[in-house]
């Protein structure tokens, strides 16, 4: 299988639309309140000072993760704003929208790398690469550092550089991701790492949780479509190895039974 092979057109790495946000504050608030309801039924029934004392503690720590989570993605929206409006076919366009998250890129924020990747994809993915790696995945939410992994194992594709792409993807846990746009991108990148590595059968399996002409991916359908080329031209290349491996054997038992019954 060749693993040299490259697009034609700069792929999109994958950021929320504005949106998008509403939907993840929403989600995070309805998976950390809906517990916390249920602590509360409990500790109101048993009644004991003790119990009461423990739902509001757990109360405040909820408070704090959402508010946290608020901060996160309030400033994820900010950043994708910033993309989205800018102007993506132009040099002059995206150096604006470079000069607009500079600030937040050079302190670290995990958005602002992500967005800046994505701008200097279309100059040079060398450097969109360096700039992705600047996101520490021990540090980091394990969705997020999964977002860093894919998009550099999609550029490390885009380089021929399988190798690299195959160790990022087996880091990737895609139940980690319930928004249905995020985990089918992540899923294309992992297939065609593993597809360009020998993995074929196995990219097939993962690629067939994913229905293409589903409406909610529409902007990942071309991502899922060259993972599926690749996942079935390793399939066929292997199908052809064994069937080869088993011809060579069929000829030496040949041989063998010939020379025995001399």
């Amino acid at each position: 299988m060749s693993k040299s092979a490259k697009p034609n057109a700069v792929p999109k790495l994958g950021t929320p639309a504005p949106d998008e946000f509403k939907k993840l504050i929403r989600t995070t608030a309805l998976r950390v309140g809906v517990p916390i309801l249920v602590v509360w039924i409990v500790a109101l029934l048993i009644g004991h000072p003790y119990v009461l004392i423990g739902a509001g503690v757990l109360t405040l720590a909820a408070l704090g993760i959402v508010a946290w989570a608020y901060n996160y993605l309030r400033k994820g929206r900010a950043v994708a704003n910033i993309l989205h409006s800018a102007d993506m076919t132009s040099a002059s366009g995206r150096k604006e929208a470079m000069d607009k998250l500079a600030d937040k890129a050079d302190k670290g924020d995990t958005a602002a790398l992500f967005a800046k990747a994505q701008l200097m994809m279309h100059e040079d993915p060398r450097k969109a690469l360096e700039v992705l790696e600047q996101i520490n995945l021990d540090k980091v939410m394990a969705p997020i550092a999964d977002e860093a992994r894919g998009q550099r194992a999609m550029i490390h594709l885009l380089l021929a550089e399988v190798d690299r792409a195959r160790t990022l993807v087996d880091g990737i846990d895609l139940s980690r991701h319930d928004q249905l746009k995020s985990r089918a991108a992540l899923a294309a990148v992992v297939a065609e790492a593993w597809a360009r590595s020998g993995q074929g059968k196995r990219a097939n399996e993962t690629l067939d949780l994913f229905d293409p002409n589903n409406s909610e991916l529409t902007e990942v359908k071309p991502q899922l479509f060259r993972s599926r080329a690749f996942a079935a031209a390793s399939q066929i290349c292997q199908n052809f190895a064994v069937a080869r491996a088993a011809d060579h054997e069929l000829v030496y038992l040949q041989k063998s039974l010939f020379q025995r019954r001399r």
